[in-house]
């Protein structure tokens, strides 16, 4: 099994990705242990790196960020140090939700929340001046699945 997770863990795991706002104790019934063996798998697969956060999921609108944007970003150069200097001035950009270093035409698709496009234009700005050398946006339109839970129930030798 993927990191050593039995079917309790496994169980324990879906019901903190649809609901991590639940107390010990219920999801201790949900998985039939008692809570202080709830908390310490909970612990365990927190120091164990399988949890790595929990935290509230927001709607961006809700709370001043309409735009949603999709950006695929080609690097000027490729050497580890540059690499890295952009990857750290990327992490210290907050409107940047999500970052990916991928294989393909670009070097990476990051995902920026924005107020609006002058708010988009001044993280572009920021970006190209770090040394993005091609920039190319995708407007987020509509959702249609939100992220999703990973599917831990089903084994790793279950096809």
């Amino acid at each position: 099994m993927a990191a050593g997770l039995d079917e309790i863990d496994r169980r324990l795991l879906d019901e903190l990705q649809h609901d991590a706002d639940r107390t010990n104790a219920e999801l201790a019934g949900l998985v039939g242990l008692s809570p202080t063996a709830t908390l310490h798998r909970i612990r365990k697969l927190k120091e164990s790196g399988v949890i790595r956060r929990i935290r509230a999921d927001l709607d961006p609108a809700l709370v001043g960020f309409p735009l949603k944007v999709y950006v695929t970003i080609s690097l000027a150069r490729h050497t580890p140090k540059f690499e890295r200097t952009f990857y750290e001035a990327l992490r210290a950009v907050p409107e940047v939700i999500t970052a990916d270093v991928i294989a393909g035409e670009t070097d990476m698709v990051i995902v920026i929340a924005a107020r609006d496009v002058p708010d988009l234009q001044r993280i572009l700005l920021k970006l190209s001046l770090h040394g993005a050398q091609r920039i190319t946006t995708f407007l987020h339109l509509e959702e249609i699945k939100p992220s999703a839970p990973l599917p831990v129930l089903r084994a790793p030798d279950e096809t």
